[in-house]
C-alpha cells in the first residue's frame, strides 16, 4: 500500500497532527484527525441524518475531527485523486494501466 502525502495541519506543533494522504490502490482519501469526544459521538449516534439509514457509528468506522483551516489540503487531495483518475471505477483504472504491479 502506497500513501501519497498531501498535507498536514499548518498549525502543527509535532507529536501528531491531522494529516491527509491519497491511497491509490484503494482509490481513497485517508484522513488522520483528532478522535471525537463522547459528546460528539452521542450527538451523531442520536441523530437520524438519513431516513431509513441505521443510526450510530458502525464498529468498522470512526468519527474524526480536522480543523477547518485544512480545507485547502482536502481540496488538494480531491484534485490529486481526480488527476490520477481515482474517481473512476477500479476496472477502468486497471484497464488503462494494466494490473497493479505492472510498470
Amino acid at each position: 500500500m502506497d500513501l501519497e502525502f498531501v498535507g498536514i495541519d499548518p498549525n502543527t506543533g509535532g507529536g501528531g497532527s491531522p494529516t491527509v494522504w491519497i491511497e491509490d490502490e484503494a482509490a481513497e482519501i485517508v484522513v488522520q484527525g483528532w478522535k471525537a469526544d463522547a459528546r460528539l459521538e452521542a450527538t451523531i449516534c442520536g441523530t437520524d441524518w438519513v431516513p431509513g439509514h441505521t443510526r450510530g457509528i458502525p464498529d468498522h468506522e470512526a468519527v474524526v475531527r480536522i480543523p477547518v483551516r485544512m480545507v485547502p489540503i482536502l481540496r488538494e487531495a480531491c484534485d490529486v485523486a481526480e488527476r490520477a483518475g481515482l474517481h473512476r471505477p477500479a476496472k477502468e483504472r486497471t484497464a488503462e494501466r494494466g494490473p497493479l504491479g505492472d510498470a
